[in-house]
């Protein structure tokens, strides 16, 4: 359990990440790839993205020895040449420190390469690798569904601020992700881990991502109190979109063969979603039906619309979501019962 203290001027201050941070998505992107489930899903993903990685990001690898990575990785800024510099902005002392703490964790017999030695230095020829190591694995992870991933996160911001409009910050908070609950001033976030975090007057910034499934991240940082609490929440069902047409269809455009169109809506809860659809229903009423939050439920109809597969009209505050016709072909061409299992 995640348990984050939140005095009223906290409260009132909680701010959602107006553009998603390119370096957090890499990340997240990273934390599934190296997930052993849902290979249904993302193992023809995570083969081919593990084919596409250059030579210039192994050294990445290096700083998690054992599966934890260190602080300075945590990047939220929305521009990737100021996310790139930002971990080189540390101090020399925490900068060690991390890397100390994270190979305190490794076995004893893990040797420590070179490069991470001349890192813990502080040398700029160390720093030169990281960067080059990061742009690197973003524009192989990350750069083919970075248009996706900017309308998924305006869908969300819009989502989330409408949120609060109705409901309040204790309902919009309530209502993130599945398993969060305000309690007084705690806020709760169902998770496999213990974390006790207070924010204490430094600002919390919500900041949604499309590459992970998990549970939230908090990246709480007490050494640096200039810096904000950030909770990273899984928005979407996680499902990378392929790169062939993925920004084009991303945008509502009807781009990319209709491989990609398909790849969008393989999985369980987009056919069940698709089903549904022959009639016009809410996010939230769709939500409600598929058991998911509203923001997983805003993905998937996200990632169906941009394959051309239903559409969506405002109707005064809502949406509403419906079949198109290729919606309805893709579904009379299905045998009974073999979308409930795919």
């Amino acid at each position: 359990m995640i348990r984050i203290r939140l005095t009223a001027d906290d409260l009132a201050g909680i701010r959602f990440a107006p553009r998603p941070a390119p370096l957090l998505e890499l990340n997240t992107a990273f934390l599934m790839m190296g997930r052993p489930d849902g290979g249904l899903l993302f193992g023809a993903w995570r083969r081919r993205l593990a084919r596409s990685l250059p030579a210039t990001v192994r050294p990445l690898a290096d700083l998690v020895p054992a599966g934890v990575a260190p602080a300075f990785l945590d990047v939220f800024d929305d521009s990737l040449a100021a996310a790139l510099d930002r971990p080189r902005t540390w101090r020399r002392e925490l900068v060690r420190a991390e890397l100390e703490r994270v190979y305190a964790r490794a076995p004893a017999t893990t040797p420590v390469p070179t490069w991470i030695r001349v890192l813990h230095r502080g040398d700029a020829d160390a720093w030169r690798v990281l960067r080059r190591g990061q742009r690197a694995a973003f524009e192989a992870a990350v750069r083919p569904v970075w248009g996706v991933v900017q309308d998924l996160h305006q869908a969300e911001f819009t989502r989330y601020a409408v949120s609060v409009a109705e409901r309040g910050i204790g309902g919009a908070l309530g209502g993130l992700v599945a398993g969060a609950r305000l309690r007084g001033q705690v806020w709760e976030l169902d998770a496999p881990v213990e974390q006790q975090v207070d924010v204490a007057g430094r600002g919390l910034v919500l900041m949604p991502t499309f590459h992970w499934t998990g549970h939230p991240l908090v990246c709480d940082l007490p050494a640096l109190p200039d810096l904000p609490v950030v909770v990273t929440y899984p928005a979407g069902p996680g499902t990378p979109l392929p790169p062939d047409g993925a920004g084009v269809a991303g945008r509502g455009g009807r781009g990319g063969d209709g491989r990609a169109g398909l790849a969008e809506v393989l999985g369980r809860t987009r056919f069940e979603l698709l089903f549904l659809l022959a009639d016009a229903y809410t996010t939230s009423d769709l939500a409600r039906r598929l058991g998911v939050s509203n923001a997983t439920a805003s993905a998937h109809t996200a990632a169906l619309r941009g394959a051309g597969l239903i559409t969506t009209v405002r109707a005064g505050r809502s949406v509403l979501h419906q079949r198109t016709a290729l919606g309805d072909l893709l579904v009379r061409r299905q045998e009974p019962g073999t979308t409930r299992q795919a």
